[in-house]
């Protein structure tokens, strides 16, 4: 059987794991904001030149304009729109609930996909995205806040938390209709990333924030470094995996086996900052692994 797009859905995992950690750290030098506008621009800037060196042409303006009109907006509402709906819900309910609202995205994607599309997924596929899910869960749940972490507004975290799922599944849907065929995903990634860049430098502009941003990231320049790595592995190599994945499975799949960060941080965690690990988290560690197993099966 082919499993490329379930093995890229479980890459991208991995190198959304290594900048969860990347960027949190920089986020907490320049803000999550100036942070995500700084990455965003990193990212085009690397994809501009691996396509100019791949395909000689550094941005896929020979593709046509239906491809451009999906994956334009599975950029800014996906990209653009879910992350800043996300750094809002972290802000207002924590890490934790922050992220086990964003685990819905595998449920709101296979809805999308089924009313718009069409897309069905099997009983098992069913059973496995239900396991999976289940795991990563209980592994968020099992995370002890910081003493520092806010808990005012939680309502409104609620809500940009439960947006944040849905934005980052329809820019799975999305993107499934613009990957259709076998366009490159670096070529779909590098028009994604664009629209989301306009989008978000636009936005910045016209709140007035463009000119603070620059000046605030320019007094860390130890942010810098972590940002331009952290871009490399996430926005390009994460976000191409990310493409791979829902152009060979179907989108419920594709974007289980894509929420697994809390699970995958786990062992790093664990192992290089020596943090403790407790038997709820290995527990729900290995009940995703369970409902990984499951889907590779279906």
């Amino acid at each position: 059987m082919n499993f490329i797009g379930e093995i890229a859905g479980l890459a991208t995992s991995f190198f959304f794991s290594i900048t969860a950690i990347i960027f949190t750290k920089a986020g907490r030098m320049v803000g999550p904001q100036n942070a995500n506008r700084l990455r965003i621009i990193f990212a085009l800037t690397y994809l501009v030149i691996l396509n100019l060196i791949l395909f000689r042409e550094p941005i896929p303006f020979s593709a046509d304009s239906s491809r451009w009109m999906w994956l334009s907006l599975s950029g800014v509402i996906g990209l653009a729109l879910g992350d800043a709906f996300f750094f809002q819900s972290l802000i207002s309910v924590g890490t934790r609930l922050g992220s086990l609202l964003l685990s819905l995205a595998p449920i709101f994607a296979s809805l999308i996909a089924w009313i718009f599309f069409g897309e069905t997924l099997t009983p098992l596929q069913i059973t496995g995205v239900v396991i999976a899910l289940t795991g990563i869960g209980w592994v968020v749940m099992s995370h002890e806040e910081p003493a520092d972490t806010p808990h005012g507004h939680t309502r409104r975290g609620v809500i940009f938390g439960v947006l944040a799922g849905l934005g980052q599944a329809v820019g799975f849907v999305l993107s499934k209709q613009g990957m259709m065929g076998d366009f490159s995903p670096f070529q779909g990634n590098a028009i994604r990333m664009l629209a989301a860049a306009i989008f978000i430098w636009s936005w910045a502009i016209l709140q007035g924030q463009a000119g603070s941003t620059i000046t605030e990231v320019r007094r860390q320049p130890q942010a810098i470094k972590l940002l331009a790595i952290g871009a490399l592995v996430g926005p390009v190599l994460g976000v191409t995996a990310s493409l791979l994945a829902v152009q060979h499975a179907e989108v419920g799949v594709a974007s289980t086996l894509m929420a697994l960060p809390p699970v995958i941080v786990l062992p790093i965690s664990y192992f290089v900052f020596k943090e403790k690990v407790g038997w709820q988290a290995i527990a729900g560690t290995l009940l995703a692994i369970v409902g990984v197993a499951v889907l590779f099966l279906a």
